[in-house]
């Protein structure tokens, strides 16, 4: 309780900036292998690691990193900035998601009070966040693909050739009624899955299908709709290749597509492919 009143109403209110270290140089999708440690050094814990592609690590205030203890359990703690040897180069060079910074962050010898250690032992502790992350990009993806399907909508009723309107093509409203076909389809099964996560007792690969879902989709309107625009689709004017390369890195993040694809295989099949 103290940790969050310290820092949950700044957080809230965007004083501070907060970010979530879990990827490691050498562990991304296997969580399991993480290389940063925690030693309980008697009043207080030392960590010692590194992280990497962090959103937000460069400016952020407040840091939850997870390690490993001496038994080889995953711990949770909370970081701030004023704690020495915290450091945390940015990475340059994005191509995508560039609204944000995205950065590493090194811990050399950070000592950590004993109360900033989060009440949760084992991988369930980051999973949890994991799951509702998972199920926000499952909307938000949809957002962008939305942006995109009107985009073309709007550019196909006033982009004329051989004559005729672009939208009175055959090609054109068959791709468009698809595309809306999977818009509307995947935001259902979004506010289902959000229906049965509201009643704290579901089954944890219901997101993973919608988030595989709702990321294919999206990703696959915005290429469709780009291809509509023609020549125009990669002009900044009209966005809609600014959501593509986005909706490039939402296929990867949190949980790739692939690793999505075997939770889901493993649930069916029992048996388990990493």
């Amino acid at each position: 309780d103290e940790v969050k009143e310290k820092y949950l109403p700044n957080l809230a209110k965007g004083k501070f900036i907060g970010c979530f270290g879990l990827t490691e140089p050498d562990s991304g999708s296997d969580t399991t292998s993480l290389k940063t440690r925690c030693v309980d050094d008697g009043d207080c814990y030392v960590l010692n690691g590194n992280k990497t592609w962090i959103s937000n690590s460069p400016i952020a205030d407040v840091f939850v990193i997870w390690a490993m203890n001496e038994n080889n359990v995953v711990n949770g703690f909370v970081l701030d900035r004023e704690m020495n040897g915290i450091s945390t180069p940015k990475i340059e060079g994005k191509l995508s998601l560039r609204a944000s910074p995205t950065g590493m962050i090194n811990l050399d010898e950070v000592k950590v009070p004993k109360n900033n250690k989060l009440n949760i032992d084992g991988m369930k502790g980051p999973f949890s966040c994991l799951n509702s992350a998972r199920l926000g990009i499952s909307f938000g993806v949809l957002g962008a693909s939305e942006y995109c399907i009107q985009k073309a909508i709007d550019y196909s009723l006033d982009r004329y050739l051989f004559g005729e309107s672009l939208a009175k093509k055959q090609l054109l409203q068959s791709k468009i009624a698809n595309l809306v076909i999977d818009w509307n389809m995947a935001l259902t099964s979004c506010y289902h899955v959000a229906d049965i996560v509201d009643t704290e007792n579901f089954n944890p690969v219901v997101i993973s299908m919608v988030k595989k879902n709702s990321c294919e989709k999206a990703l696959n309107s915005a290429r469709v709709c780009r291809d509509i625009l023609g020549g125009n689709g990669i002009s900044e004017e009209y966005d809609i290749m600014r959501h593509l390369c986005n909706l490039e890195s939402v296929y990867t993040y949190e949980g790739t597509n692939d690793i999505h694809t075997l939770i889901i295989g493993n649930e069916i099949l029992g048996k388990k492919a990493f």
